[in-house]
Order: structure tokens, then C-alpha cells, then sequence
């Protein structure tokens, strides 16, 4: 058997086909060969990840580009895969795969003398389809026949990857078995681990987008059947997604539609979101459950005033509903967050529909997440539609907050980095997390990859931007995803980041800590670093996690290796 790297790699869902080209390679290549998984690559803007790679001495190195489904090229030169029932345009897999071998002989170029000499070995590339079957006669200008592993050809994949080397090879020479250890030397040791890290949060993301969009396009058939319903989810399990993907149905079917929240963030998130859809698919009106009766004319209030944002503007909304001509009103309602509502709101708001007794409503929440002192119930008594699976975050997130979530949920999401902990009191944190954010720029994250939330006080730089700019370029600056956001995490329900720095720096409300602490490490989708008292978390969070963080990294961003 070969030398394996990872000796035992996990294969997310999704990821059968890189899996059963492994095996094969696994169980034909000879002893002296090294057969590697996962190899991320950067240069400047340019990403790729080779998906196997053999080296292999006396003859070459391959690079595989795996595809799994039913993948085939039109008459116009376009690649397509059908996987699970859905069908999608995909990358040239002979651009993608060329690309990331001369990236990979370009990195073993710059490393010196002993990888310069691997850089010249013979090196092919090939393109492995284990489960579609290509013609014999079958060829593209960028890709022979012979470059090709269809699903006929996997038990004589080794084989294939041997004639690909000396018939395709470009090099100077075999690969020898010195430059075999020169290579797995580079490879495994030498390449920065920031790289790796930010080609899983880059597959996580390609999981997420894939579940999501699964999810969305089932459930909102089942709810194509039904004139009002109530969706709950722990954190991570789409629901945002399935409420937008509810109302942009409704929406085309013909219906006036209003979609609302709470949180200025999420409203913004809708309406930028919404901006992409066709005309015929965007709800009638967006945003703010506050801002529709101002839209109607209601008084403006001040931002100190509880009692108007909680009491009168809402009963406002009734009132101002009644008056309306039935053409302004809706014929559905969809919430988001809808745990954020209190109960004084909902008849107000069902006064916007056109039949408030019959007419569509369906609400998405997750009662872990009643962050605000308000404990609202919506008129729903139908049984609840359940979401048990965390789709958002990485395996190790979602089994740290699932520890603290009151529903049951099974992580779907790609295995990724260790939780990181920088243990310090609440009055250092913020200053910690600053550092926190500074080291994981220096490791190589984009900078629009990264937020700050905190639990307490707000960061002094979402109060410096929020009184420069106002709540509307706040959160614009948030969707544009070009620099760090510093935010709360009151105000960040329903939105993410790849990278999360929770900076625990005490509560506001503590009978609501809890919540606020299993929203805030929710939000992460790849990367999480907790920065704060690990006691004090570990109280707020229970047996769960701390039977979760005593097992994370502690971290120190002032001595952390910078790539």
C-alpha cells in the first residue's frame, strides 16, 4: 500500500466521488508511492486546491482533478454535473486542474535547490469522473482521452495514472525517490497552515451553499401546501435561507408578500439580497417590522424611547393597516427571527393582511436565540416544521454550540480548524480580541472574512463607525465584505462570517446570557476564537461546553506565527 497523507482522511458528505478515487489509488499504487489528499494552493489572488496527488518514484507526479455525478460538456464548450437530483454549470475541470499544477511546480520552483529539483520531474494532470462514462473516442483540446478516469476505468485508475505520466509528462526526468521525500517534506511540512485553514473554510462554504440551497428548494415545496406554518431551527440550520427562498415563491406565484424582521443587519441583508432577484420574484415590501408603519405614515419617535418602539408604533401599525386600501395590504407575511417579536406585535401585524383570520404567514425562529427581554408567542398552533440539521458551520462549531441548543442537531458541515480560547478577564478582552483579529490577518485571512462581536459594551470602532456613517452604510460596509466588522452580537442574528472573534467582555442582561452566548458562537462558519473569561463561558454555557472547550486550543494572538 502507498504512504497516505492524511493516512485517513474524512471525506465530507457530498465528497463521494474524491473518495472512491482515493480507495482505488489506495489499493493499486505500489509501496514506494505517496498519495496525497486536500493540497490547498495561493498566489496572490489566484486559489486551487488539488484534489489527489500522486507521487510516484521511477516514473512521475499527477495531479487529479475529481469530479463526482454525471459531469459532460455541451456543444459550446461548457461543463455541467448533475448530482442529487439538481444540475449546475461547473469549472473547466482540465483549466482547474492545469492551473493547479503549475501553481504546485511554481511553489516547489521557489523553495531552493531540493524542491527546484522535483519542479523538473515529469508531472501530468489528470481529470478522474468515477461515476459518469466517457466515449473512447472521446477528446478536448485541453484534455486527451488518455488524461481521463471514468467510472469504467477505477480499477485500473494506477495504471491510467502511469500511462498519463510517460505519455503526458512534462519534465526532464523521472521522479526519484529522494525527491519523493523532498515532496512529502514540502508538502506536508513546509506549506503555511493558514493555507490549509482558509481551503477549508473555502470547501466549507461550498458545502453550505450546496445545503442550503438543497434545503430550501424542499422545504419550500412542503410549504407550497400549507397556508400558514412555523419553522424552528437551532443556530446553523438555514432558515434564513428557507424564509427568503418562501418568499421569492409566494412572490412569483403572484402575491402581494411582505418579508420582516427585527434586526437592522438582517433587514439590510434582505433588501440587498432581494435587489438580485428578477422583478417578478421580490416581495412587495422588505425590511423593518418598524419601518412598514412608518412607510405608512406613523410618527417618528426617538432611538431612547422604549415605549414607542416596543408599544405604540406597533399598535400604529393596526391602527394605519385598517385605513389602508385592501390593493397596500398582503396576501402573506413572512418572519425571520421571529423569536425577536413580542406578543403585543402580532395582531398588529396581521392586520396587514388582506384576510387576517386565513391569510399566509409563516414564521422562522429558534428560541435558544431570544437574546432581547421580550417573549412573544405567534399565533401559530399548528405543530412546528423541525430543522435538525446544522448546515452553516463546521463540524467542530456546530458540536460546540449544538451542546447549548434546545432542538436536536446533527452537524453537516466539513470537518475544520480546532475552537481557539484566549483565556482573559472581561476588561482585557476587547484588547485581546484586537490582537486576536490582527494575528488572523497575519496568518493570511482576507480581512472581509473577519468579524469582532462582542457580548457587553459595543466595540469603540462600531461606535466610531456608527456615529460617522449612520446604521444604513454600517451595514452596508457589513455586506460588502471588503474589512473587519466590528459589531454586537445582539445585532448580528441571522447574519455570519467565516471567522468569528467573540469577544466576551461581560453581558448586559445576564438572565439573557446564555442566549447571547450561544448566538454569538453560532455566527461563526469556519474559524471560531473566543476571547474572554473561559470560566465565566464555560458557566454561561453549561456542562456542554465546557466539556467542548476544555478540549479546544488555547491560543496567545501577541506569539502566534504569522505566515
Amino acid at each position: 500500500m502507498p504512504r497516505l497523507f492524511p493516512p485517513d482522511p474524512d471525506f465530507p458528505d457530498g465528497f463521494h466521488g474524491e473518495r472512491a478515487v482515493w480507495e482505488a489509488l489506495r489499493s493499486q499504487l505500489p509501496d514506494e508511492a505517496v498519495l496525497f489528499r486536500s493540497i490547498p494552493l495561493i498566489e496572490g489572488a489566484k486559489e486551487r486546491e488539488i484534489d489527489l496527488l500522486v507521487a510516484w518514484p521511477g516514473a512521475g507526479i499527477a495531479v487529479i482533478e475529481v469530479k463526482g455525478g454525471n459531469v459532460w460538456k455541451d456543444d459550446g464548450g461548457a461543463w455541467h454535473v448533475s448530482s442529487g437530483g439538481h444540475e449546475r454549470r461547473i469549472e473547466d475541470p482540465a483549466e482547474q486542474v492545469q492551473d493547479a499544477r503549475h501553481l504546485l511546480q511554481d511553489y516547489l520552483r521557489r523553495r531552493g535547490t531540493g524542491p527546484t529539483a522535483v519542479a523538473s520531474s515529469r508531472t501530468t494532470h489528470l481529470v478522474a469522473l468515477p461515476f459518469t462514462e466517457v466515449p473512447q473516442g472521446w477528446s478536448a483540446p485541453n484534455l486527451a482521452r488518455t488524461m481521463v478516469v471514468d467510472r469504467h476505468e477505477l480499477g485500473d485508475v494506477a495504471a491510467r495514472v502511469l500511462q498519463a505520466i510517460h505519455e503526458h509528462g512534462a519534465g526532464h526526468k523521472p521522479l526519484s525517490a529522494a525527491e519523493a521525500e523532498i515532496l512529502i517534506d514540502v508538502v506536508v511540512s513546509s506549506l503555511p497552515r493558514h493555507v490549509d485553514s482558509i481551503a477549508r473554510a473555502a470547501e466549507q462554504g461550498a458545502v453550505v451553499e450546496r445545503l442550503t440551497h438543497d434545503q430550501a428548494q424542499l422545504l419550500t415545496r412542503f410549504l407550497g401546501n400549507q397556508s400558514r406554518a412555523r419553522v424552528i431551527g437551532g443556530a446553523g440550520t438555514g432558515k434564513t435561507w428557507v424564509a427568503t427562498a418562501q418568499a421569492r415563491r409566494l412572490a412569483r406565484s403572484g402575491k402581494r408578500v411582505a418579508l420582516v424582521c427585527y434586526s437592522r443587519g438582517l433587514g439590510r441583508f434582505f433588501e440587498r439580497l432581494v435587489a438580485t432577484w428578477p422583478a417578478r420574484d421580490r416581495p412587495a415590501y422588505v425590511g423593518l417590522f418598524h419601518d412598514l408603519p412608518l412607510r405608512w405614515g406613523a410618527e417618528p419617535g426617538a432611538d431612547d424611547d422604549s415605549d414607542y418602539w416596543e408599544r405604540r408604533l406597533p399598535e400604529q401599525l393596526g391602527t394605519l393597516a385598517a385605513r389602508r386600501p385592501a390593493g397596500d395590504l398582503f396576501d402573506a407575511v413572512v418572519v425571520d427571527e421571529a423569536q425577536d417579536f413580542s406578543d403585543i406585535w402580532w395582531p398588529n401585524l396581521l392586520q396587514c393582511l388582506r384576510d387576517p383570520e386565513h391569510g399566509g404567514l409563516y414564521v422562522f425562529l429558534d428560541d435558544g436565540q431570544r437574546v432581547f427581554p421580550r417573549d412573544g408567542h405567534d399565533p401559530i398552533d399548528l405543530p412546528p416544521f423541525e430543522l435538525e440539521e446544522n448546515l452553516r458551520n463546521t463540524k467542530q462549531i456546530a458540536q460546540l454550540i449544538g451542546s447549548m441548543s434546545q432542538v436536536a442537531m446533527r452537524p453537516r458541515g466539513a470537518p475544520g480548524e480546532p475552537v481557539r480560547v484566549v483565556d482573559v478577564p472581561p476588561e482585557d478582552a476587547v484588547a485581546a480580541a484586537d490582537d486576536a483579529v490582527e494575528a488572523l490577518l497575519g496568518e493570511g485571512w482576507d480581512p472581509g472574512q473577519v468579524a469582532l462581536l462582542t457580548t457587553g459594551r459595543r466595540h469603540p470602532e462600531q461606535r466610531h463607525t456608527v456615529e460617522l456613517a449612520g446604521y444604513q452604510e454600517y451595514w452596508d460596509d457589513f455586506l460588502a465584505a471588503e474589512d473587519v466588522f466590528y459589531g454586537h452580537v445582539l445585532g448580528f442574528k441571522g447574519l455570519e462570517r467565516p471567522v468569528v472573534v467573540l469577544c466576551v467582555n461581560g453581558f448586559r442582561d445576564r438572565e439573557r446570557a446564555r442566549e447571547i452566548l450561544y448566538t454569538g458562537l453560532s455566527r461563526a462558519g469556519s474559524l471560531l476564537v473566543v476571547v474572554g473569561p473561559l470560566a465565566l463561558v464555560e458557566e454561561v454555557g453549561g456542562e456542554g461546553v465546557r466539556r467542548r472547550l476544555g478540549s479546544a486550543q488555547d491560543w496567545s494572538p501577541a506569539t502566534a506565527e504569522v505566515g
